[in-house]
This record gives C-alpha cells, structure tokens and sequence, in this order.
C-alpha cells in the first residue's frame, strides 16, 4: 500500500432519509481499481444506484451514488476506499520506491474454534455478523453436529485489520461471540491456521456429473427450470464506431446487488481497462455504458471472436453471478452454492451472510457446512454445501428453498 492523499476519498452523506450518500474517488488509475471499490462497497451492504467515472489511463476520477445501509460506519468505509487506491507515487516516477511500498502481501489465516449446545436454534448466521462487524472475512467453514447434539464449528478467518495475532483482538473476538451464543457456548479457541489449511482450495468431494454440468457451466442455457432468464434477459451489445480509440459496451438488465461489482469483475478478469462509463438504476432496471479498451496494447477490440467472448462471458455473470440448487438425498435435503472466484483469489463478499439469513428468515437450521474452493472447467469457485435439519416444523418445497436463498443473495426481498 502506497502514500495515499487523504481527499483522495470524499464522503458526502446523504442530508435525508433514503437519499443515497455520494462517495468520490480521485487518484491514479490502475487495471481493476473499479472492482476492487466495487466490492469494498458490496462489503459494507451498500447498493449503488448511479456512478460515473472517467480515467486518462494514469488518473481517474469516480463518482458512486450509494444507498442500503443504515448503519454504514463512513469513515471505516473511507479508510477501505483509500487502501485500494494507488499511490500517487506512481505518477511521480518514483517507480522504485512505489514497487517496494506496493507489494501485496498475503494475509495470515487463523482458526477460529468452537462447541456449542445444539437447543433448537441456529446461530449460524448471528456469528458470520459477529465476524463481518469485527472485520474478519471468512475463507473456509466447517460444521458438524455430533450425536450427543453438540456442534463443533470451524471458521478459517483473516484479519482485515491484521491483528488477530495479538490477545486484546483473539478476546474482543470470542467476548463478542460470546454474548451471542450465551449459555451455548461451550468453548472458544482461537489461533494461527497450519500451511495445509491456508489453501483454501484443497479437495471438495466430487459432485454428481449433473450437479456439476448446471452448477459450473460457463454458457448460459437457453431457459433456466425457473425461467429467470426468460423473465430478466440480459442485453450486451458492442459498438465500435461511437468511439475512435474505444470499444463501447451497452448493457441493459434488471438490477441486483453487486451488480457493477460483476460487471467491473469480468472486465478486470478481462485485462480490460475503462476509460469512461456511467450507469443508473431506474425502479429497478439498470443500463451501463462503458468506453473500454485492452489493456495490452491500449486499442479497441476488433476481433470479432474476442468481441463474442467478452459479450458472452458479461451476459452470463449478470445473469447468473451465483448458482443455487437444493437437492434431496433421500431423508436429507442439501443446499448449494457456487460462485466464481476472481482470478485474483478473492472471493465474493458477503454470500455466506446472506445464505444464512435466508435459512433463518425460513426457520430452517443446519446439521452441516462446507465451504470449500474447487476448480470446475479450468475457473476456481467458491462452493457452500449446507446439509438442512427439516425435523422441526413443516419442511419447505426445494423451489420455495431455492427462490428464498436467490432472491436474499440477489437483493430482490
């Protein structure tokens, strides 16, 4: 992380209720900045309804209108924003010192362990916002339920503020789990993940054939067993005479939360730049309209294939960011999600938190959780097994299961 100018970020929040808060973003441009503020936003639960952005390919200037929520801590925000933001040393010539400053390092992963009562209720998703108020991103879980009732929960965990090594940070953590859990807890133990652990794409067992051909597939099909696609088409059109040193990309869809997030993703994934866009949510349809170019060899894209491709790839991110399926084996029913991970090994923000209130929204508890990476059609995926306790209460329909946990991962409730 380089030198930062503290304007560099300006919040300007918003004077009434409902109104969106606007965040403004002025600083040297790199390959992907749009993603990485995109998805620091997603994290903190925010929605954005318009953005505008410009770059000369060494300075940008981006403007997001946000909205969503209440509790938003601003200045945390701020301090996120700032540390994705180049350093203005690398306008200064000073490449050296910004190589040095700016290496990325990789964060340390902890295990965070606990038993707890099993008493009929499911504090699955109360600790994930435990962990997502504390800062700390969850990599890796695994759940169980013992035959005595007890539960053993393990979270692979990183620190966003990297003190997790110290006593204060490890206490706070397990005070506030604490309080949340009560009487069930039974103990709490924290400490640093072994090198095998780290990797967090180590074996997830095989799925069916068929699971993994609608799970993982990189085309969109020509209707979904929902009709989601039939209902909410996706419109990726290219144009190359708009511009003479750009390609632009028109997109209409209906909206949904992390949208832009998806979009700016695909893009970076791409190594494609964006000079200049604009996008706007109108009760609940969105269009974006992005003047990009290679980031090669700075040039419009003139093949035709490549063209194909990119249109393609956009179609199928909008249209299916994340993959949802309940399946039933016999006596059990099992959730899954997927989501594709970024080629820079981030996940996405947030889907844990919102399967879980889903679940809870639905009076539904788990027996077990996986949360794994895999690598399906030579692309990694973030993949959440979820095996359902039904024993209590009248067993949903996996439809009803399914359009509960989209519709709370969408942001369409």
């Amino acid at each position: 992380m380089g030198i930062v100018y503290e304007d560099a970020v300006v919040i300007k929040e918003a004077q009434t209720v409902g109104s969106p808060t606007e965040v403004t973003v002025n600083c040297p441009d790199k390959t992907g900045l749009g993603c990485d503020l995109c998805r620091i936003i997603l994290l903190f639960g925010l929605s954005i309804c318009r953005g505008d952005f410009q770059t000369d390919g060494k300075w940008c200037y981006i403007v997001f209108w946000v909205v969503g929520n209440p509790t938003t801590n601003w200045s945390l925000l701020k301090k996120r924003l700032l540390e994705v933001c180049p350093s203005h040393l690398s306008t200064s010539g000073l490449d050296y010192y910004q190589h040095v400053i700016d290496q990325p390092k990789s964060a340390d992963v902890f295990l965070l362990k606990f038993w707890c009562h099993y008493d009929g209720q499911d504090f699955l998703h109360d600790v994930t916002g435990v962990l997502r108020a504390l800062e700390l991103t969850i990599k890796r879980v695994k759940v169980s339920t013992a035959p005595d009732g007890k539960v053993m929960d393990l979270f692979y965990i990183t620190d966003t503020r990297e003190l997790l090594h110290t006593k204060e940070r490890q206490q706070d953590t397990i005070s506030h789990l604490s309080r949340v859990l009560g009487n069930s807890l039974i103990n709490c133990e924290i400490e640093l993940a072994g090198p095998v652990v780290t990797s967090c794409s180590q074996g997830l067992s095989v799925l069916q054939s068929a699971i993994s051909e609608d799970m993982f597939m990189l085309e969109l099909p020509n209707k979904q067993p929902n009709g989601l696609l039939a209902s909410y088409p996706v419109s990726v059109k290219v144009d190359n005479s708009l511009s003479p040193a750009h390609t632009v990309i028109q997109i209409m869809c209906r909206d949904h939360k992390g949208l832009i997030y998806d979009t700016m993703r695909t893009l970076k994934d791409y190594n494609i730049q964006v000079s200049y866009g604009r996008f706007t949510v109108n009760k609940g349809n969105c269009e974006l309209e992005l003047f990009i170019m290679q980031q090669a060899d700075k040039k419009k894209i003139i093949d035709p294939s490549k063209q194909a491709a990119l249109c393609s790839r956009l179609r199928m991110e909008l249209a299916r960011p994340l993959r949802v399926r309940v399946i039933s084996r016999g006596p059990d029913t099992e959730l899954l999600v997927s989501n594709p991970v970024e080629l820079s090994g981030r996940g996405r923000p947030l889907v844990f938190h919102d399967v879980t209130l889903a679940l809870k929204d639905l009076n539904i508890c788990t027996f077990s959780v996986e949360i794994w990476r895999h690598v399906y059609y030579d692309r990694e995926w973030e993949v959440y097994r979820i095996l359902l306790d039904e024993s209590r209460g009248n067993p949903w329909a996996p439809n009803k299961i399914e359009d509960c946990v989209r519709n709370k991962l969408m942001g369409w409730n």
